[in-house]
């Protein structure tokens, strides 16, 4: 026959009076810990009593019940209740929640009491994360949070931040797979694919540091102390709809800016305007960059500038502040450290007299008529204006009558020199012309905005990895034809392919590009591949030997197709980084070689022009020689009347199923004849086709000098 189990009985539950209760002298309680009393009785004022008290009655000499109940588990809650009773806040005789235990329990009152502070168990600080998280999605504001918690509103606003990094990567903090400082580090990025894709990179290193997430999560931005974004300013980058990444965590000398081609665009913006304004002054021309590559100036002749006079009221000026700068120097040269007004107030003087001392002097108009000038940032970030330098080629000839004076500029009735005719300076901004802001953008057929012209050329590339793919003998061909040329051509230009694959950042990828059919087909194959490769090196090299010859072709041109770039990026003609001209002439030679190949055909594969890719981002002219040349003159003529908005999205309309292709994706028909005559230029300056001109008319163009422009190539 069973036993009956015996059941637990649960002691009671009661409201007594807080004036019949007493704190036990068996609470274990003796050092203060944690949530002070005052805040104890701000949260029950502000919430009631969350937990009851554990008491039990009092008793008498001869063991009867007094009527009062001492509590040996709650001498917290106790005491704050005793205090909002002596604010009279709380009526004495108030009705306290208790639970009453037996006065003849045979377990002592400090294992009671012992127990409820040694059982307790305190939230996952990721509880504390979403819980806040929850509160401001219901209304609270940080503030309020923060006065609920009695902690600092910063201390909200980095809970909150960390709630908001990636959900998988919360879930990894919660099992203990990393960190909270790492956790804290992954908050510096808002961007959840990113976090994640860091963290696969770095959860099975040794190298797994805070500041090594920070800088990873933030390799592509620019800090707010670059001189660029100082020079610009951060108030005028958020103006411009710029995001700036913040570090709550550590100091980050003003953070990050995230969108560095906007912070290019907003520097070359303010760099023109600069020009302009100093190219009034009547130079021939004006160069204006972030930096001035060093040795640029050299060979040409500096002009020699006459210092301005200084006037009575000027030198009045510089010797007070002078007088100034020596008295407080010597007021507080023993002293550990100035003030804080003090110091500014220095700062104010010496840059006073840095102005006085430093104003632009004259130049005579005639050399300013064949001289230029340099105009770059400084590592501080301040303008560096440097005037007055004459090329070679714009100096006056010798033999010119009347001290030099050129024989048109000698009036032949007088005999007089002729005042310097006006002229436009010539104005480059990061080595690009800018053009005249007369200019119509519809007086010829421009050259394409580099910016299109490389999210064009990064379509082309990712089409053509595709297409490899497809076509292994192709991709054997390719890769022998690389590693032959290495082998035995060693100064043989990187051209589109390169020895190992690598993933690089594709700089030139628009949004539409993870969609295209190319993406599409490249990811599933991977995917399919991926499911078979052994991660251990030796087990994959037993795989591979296993391996048909068909199926082993197959995984060398979905490998080796990684390694395509037909990317097209700006020759970089002052340093060794980057791509030469003649690297990009092979580069897209090639490109050309294997589009006709592997018949790529870049309509078939899905690309065509719309207002996002192409139609709204060039000229009125050029829209119509899309539109003349994929739909006809006559479409063409019934667009011609349009403004650009109205043109561009009916030009999408009408070019929608013709197949019609930008330059840069069409297939060349000179691709058929050998590496020598394809690539290599006949003469040192035979340029590029027009069409990769960059003309500047695409405001989104922002170029990132240490910014790879590949997108996955092979070294």
């Amino acid at each position: 026959m069973a036993t009956a189990i015996q059941k637990i009985t649960l002691s009671s539950a009661r409201d007594i009076p807080f004036n019949k209760l007493v704190l036990s002298q068996s609470n274990i309680r003796r050092v203060k810990a944690g949530v002070s009393i005052e805040e104890l009785a701000a949260s029950i004022a502000r919430r009631g009593l969350i937990q009851s008290l554990h008491v039990r009655p009092v008793l008498d000499a001869e063991g009867a019940e007094t009527g009062m109940f001492e509590v040996p588990a709650g001498g917290r809650r106790y005491r704050a209740l005793e205090m909002l009773v002596n604010q009279k806040r709380l009526n004495k005789t108030a009705a306290v929640p208790c639970v009453v235990g037996a006065s003849n329990s045979g377990i002592l009152m400090e294992e009671i009491s012992l127990a409820e502070n040694d059982e307790r168990v305190p939230a996952h600080p990721l509880d504390q994360f979403r819980a806040f998280q929850s509160m401001r999605d219901k209304g609270m504001t940080e503030e309020a949070i923060a006065a609920a918690f009695f902690v600092g509103v910063n201390v909200v606003k980095q809970r909150l931040r960390l709630a908001s990094v990636s959900p998988t990567l919360l879930d990894v903090y919660a099992e203990d797979g990393m960190t909270l400082e790492q956790l804290m580090a992954f908050s510096v990025s808002q961007d959840h694919a990113r976090q994640e894709q860091v963290w696969e990179q770095i959860r099975n290193s040794w190298q797994k540091e805070p500041y090594h997430i920070r800088r990873m999560l933030t390799e592509t931005t620019a800090r707010a102390s670059d001189k660029r974004a100082v020079f610009v300013g951060l108030d005028a980058y958020e103006a411009a709809g710029g995001l700036v990444l913040r570090d709550l965590f550590q100091s980050d000398d003003g953070g990050w800016l995230q969108d560095v081609s906007l912070l290019d665009r907003l520097v070359s913006e303010k760099l023109k305007v600069i020009a302009d304004e100093i190219a009034a002054e009547g130079w021939k021309w004006v160069e204006a960059a972030v930096s001035i590559p060093y040795g640029v100036p050299h060979g040409l002749r500096e002009l020699d500038g006459t210092p301005p006079d200084v006037s009575d009221e000027e030198q009045a000026t510089r010797d007070a502040l002078q007088a100034e700068l020596d008295r407080l120097t010597d007021e507080y040269q023993d002293a550990d450290e100035l003030p804080d007004e003090v110091d500014e107030r220095l700062g104010e003087i010496e840059a006073a007299m840095k102005a006085l001392d430093n104003r632009p002097v004259r130049y005579d108009p005639t050399e300013i008529a064949i001289a230029g000038v340099f105009v770059s940032i400084d590592s501080d970030g301040s303008l560096s204006v440097d005037r007055g330098y004459v090329r070679p080629e714009d100096e006056r000839p010798v033999d010119t009558p009347d001290d030099g004076a050129l024989e048109e500029e000698v009036d032949p009735d007088t005999g007089e020199i002729r005042a310097p005719a006006i002229q436009r300076a010539v104005i480059t901004v990061g080595g690009e012309p800018v053009p005249a802001d007369d200019e119509d953008e519809d007086d010829g057929l421009k050259p394409l905005p580099e910016r299109l012209v490389i999210e064009l050329t990064a379509h082309r590339t990712l089409a053509l990895r595709d297409a490899l793919a497809n076509h292994p003998q192709v991709a054997l061909t390719m890769l022998l034809h690389k590693l032959v040329s290495d082998t035995f051509r060693h100064t043989a230009p990187t051209g589109c392919l390169e020895a190992s694959v690598r993933h690089l950042y594709l700089s030139g990828q628009s949004e539409e590009m993870k969609a295209s059919p190319a993406a599409q087909s490249e990811q599933t194959r991977h995917e399919n591949w991926g499911d078979h490769v052994p991660a251990d090196d030796q087990a994959l090299w037993d795989w591979l030997e296993q391996l048909d010859d068909g199926t082993r072709l197959d995984l060398l041109a979905h490998c080796v197709s990684f390694g395509v770039n037909a990317l097209y990026e700006r020759p970089n003609p002052h340093a060794a980084s980057g791509i030469s001209r003649h690297g990009l002439e092979v580069r897209l030679a090639q490109a050309d070689r294997l589009a006709h190949a592997t018949g790529l055909d870049m309509a078939a594969a899905g690309w065509k022009p719309t207002v996002g890719n192409y139609l709204g981002r060039v000229t009125k002219t050029r829209i119509l020689e899309a539109v003349r040349e994929g739909a006809g003159e006559r479409a063409a003529q019934l667009v011609d009347h349009m403004k650009k908005g109205d043109m561009a999205k009916e030009a999408e309309r009408l070019l929608a199923d013709s197949g019609w292709l930008p330059e840069p994706l069409r297939m060349s028909d000179d691709t058929a004849a050998s590496d020598a005559q394809h690539a290599t230029p006949q003469s040192g300056d035979e340029d590029l086709p027009a069409f990769l001109a960059d003309d500047g008319e695409d405001d989104e163009l922002a170029e990132e000098d240490d910014e790879p422009a590949g997108m996955i190539a092979a070294e």
